[in-house]
């Protein structure tokens, strides 16, 4: 299984525009034509674009939200800044309604020099596939000149954002985290104030790291992909919990009081059997992605909880929770979507619906993590120089089966292209750690020879 063959879009990844700010296609002059098309392709019944533009703290988000604007602006359409917020925070904000669109400027976890362009629509959900091809096509095969530069020309309206610190208030009850300490690893990110202010209101005692951003250290060893420092820091702090977010706070992953990691599949299990036996998981199911540890469908199962998988990417995830009308889905990495409360991953809300099921249970966290054997993965990357149909390649194609006669119905094989780089993704799962590890680093030497650069 997997998503073998290459996306058909020629700017968009898995999660929007991405690459070095000030490279193409984050440049001033394509960023200007982007905010123009996107004007244009999601302009209200009134003409008008009224574009939602946020940001986190990258160095480069100032210019580039310039740039957007003035792009917008150009079509005609009204561009409000709400300043630095979380992507779900600006998902949100459009959920309100009056607002045609919204741009997230962030590249999420990647290092500052990075940056990157999310659009959504008016109700706060990510733009298709196809309507991402409209807009690259309008900007890639001539419809959009460069408007040039118009400084000053966005509106700022940055009390939205104490709204959405409510609403997340409001996610749990109140008083809730009365006697807890919680360690809160904000990557010096989108999250710095508004995570804290969150749970202290909710009664926690909050201690924090990765809260003094300065425009280039956001994600730089702390944040969801670090979470060796926020573990030694619940470890000598004596804390309760600790949750990490990345730079725009759309993830969470969280360690137990003794430093252990909880991963995303392990979220999914804590909070969908709450709901379940709660009797509040309509269709008895959940959705998490290919990549997803069968741990997680064993122990699920168990429950009486039906696993959906879905591509990599939350808005896949999002979409196949609306086709099978599921409330909760999500990602490994963190990316958790709590569909009564929110259209994308939030990774504030993930942290406090996983500390509210623990806390509705009769075990404590690091009682649960001690009960979680993952089966044996194995991701080798393949840097690569075209994205062909994996399987019904005449050499790949037989390997592939091959390494699946091999598992003998005791493991499984993912193949996947990155969304953002020329890279495939080799995933082998299995019970025999040894065997799962020699036919991994086989397929991806076949592959590597077949298509390796």
């Amino acid at each position: 299984m997997g998503a073998e063959t290459a996306v058909s879009k020629r700017l968009f990844g898995t999660d929007g525009i991405r690459a070095v700010a000030g490279d193409e296609p984050l440049d001033p002059p394509t960023v200007r034509r982007f905010g123009v098309a996107l004007a244009r392709r999601l302009a209200g019944t009134h003409g008008a674009a009224r574009v939602v533009l946020g940001r986190d703290t990258r160095e480069s988000g100032p210019w580039l939200r310039d740039a957007l604007a003035a792009g917008v602006a150009a079509a005609g359409g009204e561009p409000i800044d709400v300043g630095v917020v979380t992507t779900p925070g600006l998902a949100w904000v459009l959920r309100q309604g009056g607002h045609d669109a919204g741009v997230m400027i962030s590249a999420s976890h990647n290092p500052f020099a990075d940056n990157g362009l999310k659009a959504f629509d008016r109700d706060g959900v990510k733009l298709g596939d196809d309507v991402e091809r409209e807009i690259e096509a309008m900007i890639l095969d001539g419809g959009v000149d460069d408007p040039g530069e118009n400084p000053g020309t966005s509106r700022s309206q940055t009390d939205v954002i104490d709204d959405y610190v409510n609403h997340l208030i409001q996610a749990i009850d109140r008083e809730r985290l009365n006697g807890l300490r919680v360690a809160l690893d904000c990557a010096n990110g989108a999250a710095c104030k508004i995570a804290p202010q969150v749970f202290r209101a909710l009664g926690a005692e909050v201690l924090t790291i990765g809260v003094e951003p300065d425009g280039r250290n956001i994600n730089l060893d702390c944040g969801s992909l670090h979470l060796e420092s926020l573990a030694e820091f619940v470890r000598t702090h004596g804390c309760d919990v600790g949750l990490a977010f990345d730079g725009d706070a759309d993830r969470c992953l969280a360690v137990d009081r003794l430093g252990r990691t909880v991963d995303g599949d392990a979220i999914l299990f804590i909070t969908g059997r709450r709901l379940k036996r709660n009797g509040r998981l309509p269709g008895d199911g959940l959705v998490a992605t290919i990549m997803s540890n069968f741990w997680l469908e064993e122990r699920l199962g168990a429950e009486g909880v039906r696993l959906h998988r879905a591509q990599v990417g939350d808005k896949y995830v999002l979409e196949t929770m609306h086709n099978e009308q599921l409330v909760l889905g999500g990602e490994q990495s963190g990316h958790v979507i709590f569909r009564e409360h929110a259209t994308t991953g939030d990774g504030i809300l993930t942290g406090l619906q996983l500390i509210d099921a623990v806390l509705a249970g009769d075990e404590t966290l690091d009682q649960i993590v001690d009960g979680i054997t993952p089966y044996p993965q194995v991701l080798i990357n393949v840097r690569v120089g075209e994205k062909p149909d994996l399987r019904s390649h005449a050499i790949i194609g037989p390997a592939v089966a091959g390494v699946e006669d091999a598992l003998a119905g005791t493991g499984r094989v993912v193949l996947r292209y990155s969304g953002t780089e020329p890279l495939v993704r080799v995933m082998l799962e299995g019970k025999d750690p040894d065997q799962v590890r020699r036919q991994a680093e086989r397929l991806a030497g076949v592959i590597r020879d077949e298509l390796g650069v």
